[in-house]
């Protein structure tokens, strides 16, 4: 479900090689987190798999905060495999989810209280909706992932509950050909799976709507800004030597004055494009973001020329207008990715442009 390395089986940490018969525990191929979650084992017809816990931890939080920050994020991930939340049997349901842990930590946690079956796909850690688009959250993973854990051995049903964002990825005639299970598509948001299931799996609509909400957005910020720190970093470096260039071959005075000036524009439009343009998204006009990202750094820039009029001269305040305008364009339209307002297509369409 939603809310972000195939192998063979394993013992879990702590455990013994027994811990393999069945096939279906996860691999150990970059297992890193295991132990903020692993909560011993449920024994079953094809042997023990791993249990998990809902509780979010100290650590867990950790992990988080520093993936929002771009840091080890693209090993921020969970082992595939099948494993057991509560205490599940051959009747319980069976939910399908990414193997992006903070994917992993929102569905274990919103699921509290329930006894339920979880099959971790390898999206090399990457969400859901991101890994629908690029094929790995898709049917041939799905298929794998159910085979190789010997699901049909573990439960008596044949129903799998995979997140609606996941959709485009999967073939739902096809999983049923290849393992013979069938496809439901449980809500958006992982807190609603509860309420899905007492539905008779059944979804509302606003189970089914995608919302964006403000905090959502903002929250995707500081991975936008910590990607740009090196690039900018360089490219304020640059600025200030060019700055500094002038008829007496170098300056460090017209370096520091120029280069500033140059460097706040260039922060300036940065922030415009990553912190503002998704502050304001649905209120800004256009489509595409780089033109609701141009939007807001033109915007910001026109603010800075007029509170500055009498400081700077014409051609000054013209080239702040476009450096603000077309840095903060660029920054948003990298963010558009990380939205559910476009399709795969609809961001490869924007970066072709």
């Amino acid at each position: 479900m939603s809310g972000e390395k195939s192998g063979g089986c394993c013992a879990p940490p702590g455990g013994n090689a027994s811990a393999c018969c069945g096939g279906g525990s996860p691999s150990k191929a970059g297992l890193r987190y295991e132990d903020t979650f692993l909560d011993g084992q449920v024994e079953t017809p094809i042997g023990p798999v791993p249990r998990v816990h809902s509780r979010i931890g100290s650590r867990d939080l950790l992990g988080r905060w520093k993936v929002r920050w771009g840091i080890g994020r693209d090993r921020y991930r969970v082992p595939p495999g099948l494993y057991a939340l509560g205490a599940p049997g051959e009747d319980s349901p069976v939910l399908v989810t990414a193997n992006y842990k903070l994917t992993f930590d929102v569905v274990r946690r919103d699921v509290a209280g329930l006894d339920a079956w979880i099959v971790v796909l390898d999206t090399r850690g990457v969400n859901v909706w991101c890994a629908a688009g690029e094929g790995t959250f898709g049917t041939g993973e799905v298929i794998r992932r159910v085979t190789e854990a010997r699901l049909a051995d573990v439960v008596r049903h044949r129903r799998l509950i995979l997140p609606q964002l996941g959709a485009p990825g999967v073939a739902a005639h096809e999983v049923r050909k290849g393992c013979g299970f069938s496809v439901a598509y449980g809500p958006v948001r992982a807190r609603d799976i509860r309420s899905f299931l007492e539905a008779g799996m059944i979804a509302s609509p606003a189970m089914r709507r995608v919302v964006f909400p403000t905090m959502d957005r903002l929250v995707l910020t500081p991975v936008e800004i910590a990607g740009l720190l090196r690039p900018a970093g360089w490219s304020a470096g640059a600025l200030f030597l060019l700055a500094g260039i002038g008829p007496g071959v170098f300056s460090l005075g017209a370096s520091w004055d120029r280069g500033f000036t140059a460097v706040a524009t260039l922060a300036a439009g940065i922030l415009a494009g990553a912190v503002v343009t998704p502050a304001l998204l649905p209120w800004l006009p256009g489509r595409a973001f780089s033109v609701k990202g141009g939007v807001a750094g033109g915007g910001i820039a026109a603010c800075v020329v007029m509170w500055r009029r009498g400081a700077l001269d014409a051609p000054t305040a013209l080239a702040l207008l476009l450096a603000m305008t077309a840095v903060s364009s660029f920054v948003a339209m990298n963010f558009t990715g990380a939205t559910p307002f476009t399709s795969p297509s609809g961001v490869e369409k924007e970066m072709r442009r």
